[in-house]
């Protein structure tokens, strides 16, 4: 399906972030792979971004069945508007594949990929395993893998309670929300878990953590 008569594609592509859940299974492998390089050009230099943009939207909207494709145009301005969504959000999903994204998770993951951190190099420069297991690794804008600079001491090996909180609350599956906990202030330790590296209480965070999953 090729949209017909004048359409933003910056708003198809927010619309198609905003119904990710149903837009995705529609699309083919090969599909999602053309769209994925239509994305990377996205974000990359500013001279590029209208013609990336239009051609992920018609890529999109190409590889879906007449009435859907025709349907998201339709009510891209509507739906992206209403929901909060943004093309790059969809680049997040497609490119990162992960749902941290729009109007209530966007924030959150802008919050934690602001936060100090350390990249791959920096880490094995300074002696330590940046792929050590546990370890929760963000992907910020453009792909870049961002470490939490909380999880290291000064001279870049990774806490051992860190590791072991970390795999107690599945920080491989749910990165994100595992960062999160260990910035946000929490009731229980009446502090962010983070502030409290080094102080002596890992049993503390320990327990928090077996608390945790023990309620689910």
């Amino acid at each position: 399906m090729n949209p017909q008569g004048p359409y933003d594609p910056y708003e198809v592509l927010a619309a198609a972030a905003a119904e990710w859940d149903a837009v995705e299974p529609l699309l083919s492998p090969r599909a999602r792979q053309a769209l994925a390089a239509a994305l990377r050009r996205l974000r990359g230099t500013p001279a590029g971004r209208e013609a990336a943009a239009r051609d992920a939207a018609r890529l999109l909207t190409d590889a879906m069945p007449d009435a859907e494709g025709g349907r998201l145009v339709a009510a891209a301005p509507r739906t992206a508007s209403s929901a909060g969504f943004r093309a790059e959000d969809l680049a997040a999903l497609v490119l990162d594949r992960t749902r941290m994204v729009g109007p209530v998770l966007g924030p959150v993951r802008e919050r934690l990929l602001a936060v100090p951190a350390l990249s791959d190099e920096v880490v094995i420069r300074q002696g330590g395993d940046p792929y050590a297991a546990g370890l929760i690794r963000l992907t910020g804008e453009g792909g870049a893998v961002r470490l939490p600079r909380f999880q290291f001491s000064e001279d870049a090996l990774p806490w051992l309670v860190v590791l072991e909180v970390n795999e107690l609350l599945a920080a491989g599956e749910d990165p994100w929300g595992v960062a999160d906990w260990w910035l946000s202030d929490n009731a229980w330790l009446a502090a962010p878990p983070a502030s409290l590296l080094g102080t002596g209480r890992d049993h503390e965070l320990v327990a928090v953590a077996h608390a945790l999953t023990d309620g689910e």
